[in-house]
C-alpha cells in the first residue's frame, strides 16, 4: 500500500506547488513583480483561469486524501 500512496503524495505535492504558482496574483505577488498583474486584472475571469482553478482544487483534494492515507499507514 505504501508503494501506491508515497508516489501519489509526492506527485500531488509537486503539482499543487506548480499550479499555485501559475495563478495570477491579486495584488503585490510574485506575478506582479514580473508584470503579470496588470493585464490579467483587466481581462477578468477567462476559461483558462477557471480550468486552472478546477485543476488546482482537484490536486489539493488528491494531496489531502493522500496525506490522510499516508498518516493512517504510519
Amino acid at each position: 500500500m505504501i508503494w501506491l500512496v508515497a508516489p501519489l503524495h509526492i506527485l500531488s505535492a509537486l503539482a499543487l506547488v506548480f499550479l499555485v504558482l501559475l495563478h495570477s496574483g491579486k495584488g503585490g505577488g510574485l506575478s506582479d513583480m514580473f508584470g503579470g498583474g496588470a493585464g490579467a486584472a483587466a481581462a477578468g475571469s477567462t476559461v483558462v483561469e477557471r480550468n486552472l482553478d478546477r485543476i488546482t482544487v482537484i490536486a489539493a483534494l488528491v494531496f489531502g486524501f493522500s496525506s490522510i492515507a499516508y498518516g493512517l499507514i504510519f
